[in-house]
């Protein structure tokens, strides 16, 4: 009863990882509804203008016969115009509709099974990993690799390829400093950052004027800055008032604020406040879903003796041992730096341990069998992680308390 008790499965645990899955499409649609709605909004606005003042103008006499029937085909080439935009947003509706379709299925798949030793664990399981992986190459920048990874496992309508990729490419275009990919990025979604008052927008206008001063176009900067820049006095005006000072100082100035100004660590910046923006737009996490998931493990994992200075059995060529602490490896050990440590009720060490001179606890029994194997004389033991050789006589036997 214990046992069927312990491998007994827990969805709902499951599924706190597993929110963007459906966050990030229902984020999409809402996005594609609002889009349509202004496209609608904004046609109809115009043809009803237009309208009135065709008929009035031919109520009146004031435009040929031509001419009104001309304002008639001009208006017919907008409707016909919206109704192809209404179209491209219908099939990105029924691309998403599709995507949230596949996802509940997998979900509600998990739902379905009833152990975690069962076999349909482990092939959910499987296909939550090649989820995580390509959720990491995206986020990392391997577009080709995490398409190509996502076909193999069939996986493309449970990742979130083009959403990841187009991210990519205005991030790189702010890297290489450039701000046109980010303002179209920027208009495109100023309906739906409006109410966060985000700075990314305003952000790139300032660093559009630094560039302008940088390059000695005085007066350029200044009608920019009154056309983009001071429209913000209610909420950048610490930003502003620097980037006013910034026409009294050339890109050499040792000054700060404005030697910050000039520097090439602004396009990291904007890159990095991009991405941020991004996430939160779409309800994605800042971290990738591999990070989360390691770490939940690691934390269970980790104790205070953990975050050894010693290389892991892995990188060092001359440790004896097949496996250590995932913890202390050189490979998780940075990602588990900052994370909390468990609280043990119950203790896994050996029956017989003892410490070695440098610090390091192993069974009595298994040392000395390990150090027999590597040829060590009698009255001599090995510290297969270290490779260190001590006498015998030196290790002390380690009573628990």
């Amino acid at each position: 009863m214990a046992e069927l008790t312990s491998t007994k499965l827990n969805p709902e645990s499951h599924l706190l990882l597993d929110q963007p899955l459906l966050r990030l499409p229902a984020e999409l649609s809402r996005k594609n509804f609002k889009l349509a709605a202004l496209h609608v909004e904004h046609d109809r606005r115009l043809l009803l203008g237009a309208l009135k003042n065709a008929a009035n103008d031919s109520l009146s006499g004031k435009k040929r016969s031509s001419e009104t029937l001309d304002s008639l085909d001009s208006m017919i080439n907008r409707m016909k115009n919206l109704k192809r935009k209404m179209e491209g947003f219908h099939e990105e509706e029924e691309t998403i509709h599709r995507q949230t379709r596949k996802r509940l299925e997998h979900l509600h798949d998990l739902y379905q099974i009833p152990s975690l030793a069962d076999v349909k664990y482990d092939e959910w399981s499987r296909l939550r990993l090649n989820r995580l992986l390509v959720d990491y190459l995206l986020r990392s920048g391997y577009g080709a690799s995490a398409t190509a990874l996502a076909k193999e496992k069939g996986i493309e309508d449970l990742v979130d390829l083009s959403v990841f990729v187009q991210c990519h490419k205005v991030e790189e275009s702010l890297r290489r400093g450039s701000t046109q990919e980010c303002l179209a990025w920027c208009s495109e979604h100023r309906e739906l950052t409006r109410k966060t008052h985000n700075a990314l927008e305003f952000e790139l206008r300032l660093q559009q004027f630094i560039e302008l001063r940088r390059k000695g176009q005085l007066l350029e900067a200044r009608h920019h800055a009154q056309k983009y820049i001071s429209l913000n006095t209610t909420t950048s005006k610490p930003e502003i008032h620097r980037a006013a000072g910034l026409l009294a100082h050339p890109p050499g100035t040792r000054v700060e604020p404005y030697k910050g100004m000039y520097s090439e660590s602004r396009w990291e910046y904007l890159s990095n406040l991009f991405v941020k923006t991004h996430h939160e737009l779409f309800s994605l996490p800042g971290r990738p879903l591999m990070h989360i998931a390691l770490s939940a493990g690691l934390s269970a994992l980790k104790t205070p003796s953990c975050h050894s200075e010693y290389a892991s059995s892995s990188s060092n060529a001359s440790s004896t041992t097949t496996t250590v602490c995932p913890i202390c490896s050189t490979e998780l050990n940075e990602l588990a730096r900052n994370l909390r440590h468990v609280q043990h009720q119950k203790s896994s060490v050996e029956h017989d341990p003892i410490v070695l001179p440098n610090g390091r606890v192993y069974g009595r029994e298994r040392l000395l069998e390990m150090s027999a194997k590597v040829g060590l004389v009698e009255g001599k033991v090995k510290d297969p992680t270290t490779s260190e050789v001590f006498d015998a006589s030196r290790i002390r036997k380690v009573f628990l308390t």
